[in-house]
C-alpha cells in the first residue's frame, strides 16, 4: 500500500508554496526515555500502563489510519511490524528512534538530562529493518526503513564536535544502508551561555551549517524541532524550501497547547507534527488525533476543536482531565524530555 507520508514529501517537495499537505506523526518511543513509566498511567492513576497496553494503543492509532508516521522503538518495530506486519496493509509509515543521546535518559531519579548531551545509539539499522545482523539491505525488509536521528548542541567545542561526527558516521552508515531518517534538533538542554532570545538563532543557524555539507543522498527527509515562534520558524522554513520544517510537541499540557501550536506551526511554514505525550495523556488519543487532523486541513480553528473535543468526551461519556474553560486556556509548555 501506498503511504501516505511519501505521497506528501514528493507534493511538498514539488510545490514547496502551493502544497497543502501537513504530516502528522504519533511518537511512541518514550520506552527509549522515560523507561518503565513511559506509557503514562493507567486510568486508575494506581499503576502504570504496561508495555502491552502501550502497544495496543498503537495498534489503535495505526488502525485509525490518519497520522503518517508512527513512531517507536526498535523493539516495538520488531514485534508490531517484523513479526505482527501490522503496518503492511497501512498507510501509516513505522520508524524507529535511531539513536538516545544522553538529554533524553529521563528515569526517575535520574539526572542525566541536567548534564550536557552526549551522542549514544542503543539501536542499530539492521535491527530496525531486519531484527537482526544483516549484510543484505537492498532485499525486502520488514521492520522501518525510517528512522529519528536527535541532536542537542550546546556551544561547547568538545561536546558538539562529539556530536557532529557521530551524527556523520550515522549518516554514511543510512545512506550505505538504504535507511532514511529525519532529523531532529533540540534546544541546549544546559545553559549555553545564551540569552534565551538568541536560542532560536543558534539552533537555526547550526542546522543550517550542519547540512550545508551534506549532499541530497544523506539529507534528512524532514526537521524536527522546537516551535521558537512565527519569525525563526519563518527564517528557517524560507531558507531552503527543500528543508522540510516540522515542530515538536513537548509536554502534554492543555488541550488547546496542542492544537494552538499546530495551527500556528502550519501558518508560519511547518509542514510536518510530532506528538507523542500530548496524545497519550488525552483523554481519548485517537479524538485527539482526528481534531489534530481537521484542524491542519482548515476545518476548525483550535478554539472550536477543543469545544468539538470535550463534546466528544461527553458523547463517550469520558471524564476530561480539565473543565471545558480551563482546557482552553495556553500553559506554559515544556519542550525538553527532561522539563
Amino acid at each position: 500500500m501506498e503511504k501516505s507520508l511519501d505521497r506528501k514529501i514528493a507534493s511538498i517537495l514539488a510545490d514547496p508554496a502551493g502544497s497543502k499537505e501537513f504530516i502528522i506523526a504519533d511518537a511512541k518511543d518514550a520506552d527509549m526515555a522515560f523507561g518503565l513509566a513511559a506509557p503514562g498511567r493507567a486510568a486508575d492513576g494506581d499503576r502504570w500502563k504496561t508495555l502491552a497496553e502501550y502497544r495496543e494503543q498503537i495498534r489503535a492509532v495505526v488502525r485509525q489510519g490518519l497520522v503518517d508516521i508512527m513512531l517507536c522503538s526498535a523493539s516495538t518495530i520488531e514485534q508490531l511490524a517484523i513479526k505482527e506486519q501490522l503496518f503492511a496493509d497501512s498507510q501509516v509509515t513505522p520508524a524507529a528512534r535511531a539513536n538516545d543521546s544522553s538529554d533524553i535518559w529521563a528515569a526517575r531519579g535520574g539526572r542525566y538530562p541536567s548534564a550536557p548531551s552526549r551522542p549514544f545509539r542503543s539501536a542499530t539499522i539492521d535491527h530496525i529493518k531486519y531484527g537482526r545482523l544483516d549484510a543484505d539491505h537492498v532485499r525486502p525488509f520488514t521492520g522501518a526503513d525510517l528512522g529519528l536521528y536527535s541532536m542537542t548542541f550546546t556551544n561547547n567545542l568538545e561536546r558538539d564536535h562529539e556530536t557532529l561526527a557521530e551524527f556523520k558516521k550515522f549518516r554514511e552508515e543510512a545512506e550505505r544502508k538504504k535507511f532514511r531518517y529525519f532529523l531532529e534538533v533540540f534546544d541546549p538542554n544546559v545553559d549555553a551561555g545564551l540569552a534565551p532570545a538568541d536560542v532560536p538563532a543558534f539552533v537555526n543557524d547550526q542546522i543550517v551549517r550542519s547540512l550545508a555539507g551534506v549532499t541530497v543522498s544523506g539529507r534528512p527527509l524532514f526537521l524536527k524541532m522546537v516551535y521558537h515562534g512565527p519569525r525563526a520558524l519563518e527564517e528557517l522554513a524560507a531558507y531552503d524550501p527543500t528543508l522540510i520544517v516540522g515542530i515538536l510537541g513537548g509536554a502534554a499540557g492543555t488541550t488547546y497547547d496542542a492544537f494552538k501550536l499546530i495551527a500556528e506551526a502550519r501558518q508560519h511554514g511547518a509542514r510536518v507534527a510530532l506528538f507523542g505525550r500530548k496524545i497519550n495523556c488525552a483523554e481519548d488519543p485517537l479524538t485527539f488525533i482526528e481534531m489534530l487532523r481537521r484542524i491542519v486541513s482548515g476545518e476548525l480553528s483550535p478554539e472550536e476543536a477543543v469545544r468539538a473535543y470535550h463534546g466528544a468526551l461527553t458523547v463517550q461519556k469520558i471524564r476530561p482531565l480539565r473543565p471545558l474553560a480551563e482546557d482552553s486556556q495556553l500553559t506554559a509548555n515544556s519542550m525538553s524530555y527532561g522539563g
